[in-house]
């Protein structure tokens, strides 16, 4: 059984609900160790630059780095006493739309349960419906290991996830990247253009089922490790070919609705894609 990360109340206004907080999320990258090839393991040595030696665990501080190879040097309980004070509440400070919030901003993932104590599981039914009725998303704060964290607490599915949320200044501005169209001078598109596209779009919606979609390359590798690991030799798996940018949009789109119709039947989202759309 799960075991909760974090206990303690979610707040909003005078109402606290006693709450739990569970890992959300299981990343499902193959785990690797670094091996010589005879099979034996590599490990590491913290080493000085400065004298060659290993260095103990209770000599190494933090440093930042102010100019080339200069360090500002930072002791653990110089930081500590900037930690922020662990109030064990999420303590919210606004409610603000879903839409409002754009997903760049989202980061890591908890699911809230109510605590096991008389009172609680119906404060927090409330507050789940009253969200979801209202499409609200609350923001504010949760001091977690030591660090203080912009949160979002939202409803999903019938209960509440929070979700650590990226500061702005944490966020790529797209007019920063070489390239991007800055606004008010995007290209032109044909209404001709714009029509197949939406043509195409149109033939592959359909509702959003997580089920559908696999780790297709990490499926591969744990097929290629057991084979291994039971002393058969891997088949090899052909590469696919990438076929050319076509720099012609409308006649890319065109291909792509004819290839369908000769096909007898829609686009599927199964993995397979149009042609490739160049500049």
């Amino acid at each position: 059984m799960a075991r909760p990360v974090w206990k303690g109340s979610l707040s909003f206004g005078l109402v606290n609900v006693p709450v739990r907080l569970f890992t959300a999320v299981r990343h499902g990258n193959v785990q690797f160790r670094q091996v010589d090839r005879s099979g034996a393991r590599i490990r590491y040595r913290r080493v000085s630059e400065r004298t060659g030696e290993e260095v103990p665990y209770d000599e190494i501080v933090k440093g930042y780095e102010i100019a080339p190879d200069r360090y500002v040097t930072v002791e653990p309980d110089e930081l500590e006493r900037l930690s922020p004070a662990a109030t064990h509440a999420i303590d919210i400070e606004d409610f603000v739309t879903l839409e409002s919030i754009d997903p760049v901003f989202y980061e890591h993932h908890w699911l809230i349960a109510p605590e096991d104590v008389p009172g609680a599981a119906r404060a927090y039914e409330l507050l789940v419906r009253s969200m979801e009725e209202s499409r609200r998303v609350a923001v504010g704060r949760l001091v977690l290991r030591e660090k203080q964290y912009l949160v979002a607490v939202r409803p999903t599915r019938g209960v509440l996830m929070v979700s650590t949320l990226l500061f702005p200044d944490e966020v790529v501005a797209p007019t920063s990247v070489e390239g991007m169209p800055a606004p008010g001078s995007r290209p032109e598109v044909t209404d001709r253009e714009l029509g197949l596209a939406r043509q195409i779009i149109d033939s592959l919606a359909t509702d959003w089922d997580p089920d559908r979609y696999h780790d297709t390359y990490r499926e591969r590798v744990m097929e290629l490790i057991e084979a291994k690991a039971g002393g058969q030799e891997p088949v090899a798996v052909e590469a696919t070919e990438v076929a050319p940018n076509v720099t012609d949009l409308v006649a890319a789109l065109q291909a792509s609705i004819e290839r369908d119709d000769r096909s007898g039947h829609a686009a599927t989202s199964d993995g397979g894609g149009g042609e490739r759309l160049g500049a």
